[in-house]
């Protein structure tokens, strides 16, 4: 019986013994290899919060730079600027920026078109003129050569009657453009009928066509 007393204890010192060693190895820190996984898996979520952060990043660039492509828009624009009563306590939309930068870019190509129609016109003015005084260059010249050439040969009634043709072909145009209903409209017809009846290449014509019939009716 002592024996057998003897080896139960002993048997319920190892059973102890192999319960603490079981329980002493859960609580062991890990090893080199389960550090590296979590090591590893920690270094993974980092760059895809690095990478998720240069995205958002680079789309809020983005919007950025079209915020700011619409406000110089709106700045440049003058239409942009002169809102609506109705929408003027309202912040103008993408798309009403856009179509009016469209209207303000179709109005410049129109001013563009008519401010060359107009230099145009100028520099067949600016020739006209040319030709003009390159006429009167040669009958100053004439006289200066010849002062007492054709001296009292010229009356005052064959000026008048040149003066009275170029007159009667002026007015003849002025009467079918003119028009009175009221102030406003005479004065735009008057500029307007200056601007296309009173152009240098235009008298020129005048004056040379009442020169032949006055010419054709003294010879």
């Amino acid at each position: 019986p002592a024996l057998f007393m003897e080896n139960a204890r002993k048997g319920s010192i190892v059973s102890r013994a192999n319960s603490i060693g079981s329980t002493s190895a859960s609580s062991v820190p890990n090893t080199d290899d389960e550090d590296s996984d979590y090591h590893q898996e920690s270094f993974k979520e980092s760059y895809k919060d690095q990478r998720r952060r240069a995205h958002t990043q680079a789309e809020q660039k983005r919007r950025d730079a079209i915020k700011k492509g619409y406000n110089d828009l709106q700045a440049i624009v003058p239409t942009c600027e002169q809102q609506d009563f109705s929408i003027s306590s309202q912040k103008l939309s993408k798309a009403i920026v856009l179509q009016k930068t469209i209207d303000y870019i179709q109005f410049l190509h129109k001013e563009k078109k008519k401010q060359e129609e107009e230099v145009s016109t100028l520099r067949k003015d600016v020739m006209a003129l040319k030709i003009m005084k390159v006429n009167y260059e040669q009958i100053v010249k004439a006289h200066q050569d010849n002062p007492n050439e054709g001296k009292n040969q010229i009356s005052d009634e064959v000026k008048f009657n040149v003066f009275q043709g170029i007159m009667d072909s002026l007015f003849q145009s002025f009467n079918a453009s003119i028009s009175v209903t009221s102030f406003q409209e005479l004065s735009a017809c008057v500029f307007s009928w200056i601007e296309e009846h009173c152009k240098p290449q235009t008298l020129q014509d005048i004056v040379i066509r009442v020169l032949h019939k006055v010419k054709s009716q003294l010879y």
